[in-house]
């Protein structure tokens, strides 16, 4: 996407746009991640974060981002839904002046505490041999 100012063009990539509906929808409560591939799911795992994983923007006619998202067992899906499209839309729209046509979210997964892990490790004792 590209504007046309008094001194020249100012070039914004659609990478850019990637990382700011990533970091707008990371921030949504209920939202455990995002959803983007093996390779994705592995530096997720690593604790490294990629903020334009499971974010895809389509610059047409219409500007549409698709955000894939994993939601935190016990929220209620279609809010956690609708308010990463508010927050997603109000951040780009925000920061670069482009209007978002679309935003559409797609939930790819329930994230489960990690409860009974917990419990275990409490009533195991710690033994010294």
């Amino acid at each position: 996407m590209e504007r046309l100012g008094p001194l020249g063009k100012v070039e914004i990539a659609p990478e850019v746009l990637e990382i700011i509906a990533g970091m707008a929808a990371s921030k949504v409560e209920g939202v455990s991640g995002m959803k983007g591939g093996v390779v994705g799911d592995i530096n997720q795992l690593l604790g490294r974060k990629n903020l334009r994983q499971g974010i895809q923007v389509a610059l047409n006619e219409q500007t549409a981002i698709q955000v894939s998202i994993i939601v935190e067992y016990g929220y209620h899906i279609p809010n956690v839904g609708q308010e990463v499209q508010e927050q997603v839309k109000s951040a780009i729209e925000a920061m670069t002046g482009i209007v978002v046509d679309q935003v559409i979210v797609q939930v790819e997964g329930i994230r489960v505490p990690q409860v009974e892990k917990a419990k275990e490790k409490q009533e195991k004792p710690n033994r010294l041999k």
